[in-house]
């Protein structure tokens, strides 16, 4: 979406990106607020759970071929499973950030 001012113009992501983000910050908004203290920490296991890794690479004669992995995700579980300090929230938010991570797969490997 652009909105033209003049000379300038504003850019805003599609429609369906908009309201999914928004309905994802009205998850975390609310996860949140279950806990009694460190509520940001939410926002935190979120963003790092988001991110993904390349963990191989070949060269070949088409290009170049990753393996990607969530690797984000991978740490917040392992860090939640040996934590005493486990709270549904928590894992609530690193699950929806691993489901962000494998849309950026998608979009990794189909392009």
């Amino acid at each position: 979406m652009e909105f033209k001012f003049g000379d300038t113009a504003i850019l805003l992501p599609p429609l369906h990106i908009t309201i999914i983000g928004i309905i994802i910050f009205f998850f975390l908004v609310r996860w949140s607020k279950q806990l009694e203290t460190r509520r940001f920490t939410v926002f935190f296991y979120f963003l790092i759970s988001t991110s993904i890794t390349p963990i191989f690479s070949r060269y070949t004669t088409e290009g170049i071929f990753q393996l990607w992995i969530p690797l984000g995700f991978i740490v917040i579980f392992l860090y939640l499973f040996r934590s005493k300090r486990n709270h549904p929230s928590k894992m609530k938010a690193s699950i929806l950030g691993l489901s962000i991570a494998i849309y950026q797969l998608i979009l990794q490997y189909v392009g």
